[in-house]
């Protein structure tokens, strides 16, 4: 069997960026399940574990546009403190869920004092180039709920 559209597929992984820091891995845990065809993971990992196969091994190179997208500076903006009500200390690095255009989105704190607050709502890997290197765990036939979900109902294995 190999990844296709409608396959349930587990990888296991390690996530680097360009400097080769490690950002993400399921080794030594549960490798990550998700619906092939269905945008669970990101546009360049999907397209290059199209057509493995169970053992396969890979190294996939991601650029920001096929990743979390490229920078956007128009999303930097600096808000009233106000807006952060019930909360004390604001500190850069802190990060918040808000509801933007999109529905719910997380937005990081670049700097803050007395009167305002910069957030930035960019993800935190935007314009970043990444590498996945693992391995292919399993492959099977997604059920027809989880096709109509649109996800893999994680850590289930066996077909019903």
């Amino acid at each position: 069997m190999q990844v296709a559209a409608n396959k349930v597929v587990a990888i296991h992984y390690t996530l680097t960026n360009g400097e080769g820091q490690v950002l993400d891995s399921s080794q030594g845990g549960n490798p990550l399940f998700y619906l092939h065809g269905h945008s669970n993971i990101i546009p360049g990992l999907e397209k290059k574990l199209e057509g493995r196969s169970v053992g396969d091994a890979f190294e996939v190179a991601v650029e920001p546009s096929e990743g979390y997208g490229e920078r956007d500076d128009n999303l930097v903006q600096q808000v009233q403190r106000e807006a952060f009500q019930g909360v004390d200390a604001i500190e850069p690095g802190m990060q918040f869920q808000t509801q933007g255009p999109g529905g719910a989105m997380v937005v990081t704190v670049v700097d803050a004092n007395e009167e305002t607050v910069t957030i930035d709502a960019n993800h935190p890997l935007a314009g970043v180039a990444l590498t996945f290197k693992g391995s292919v765990e399993s492959i099977r036939d997604a059920r027809e709920e989880e096709v109509q979900h649109g996800h893999a109902h994680e850590g289930d294995l066996h077909d019903h």
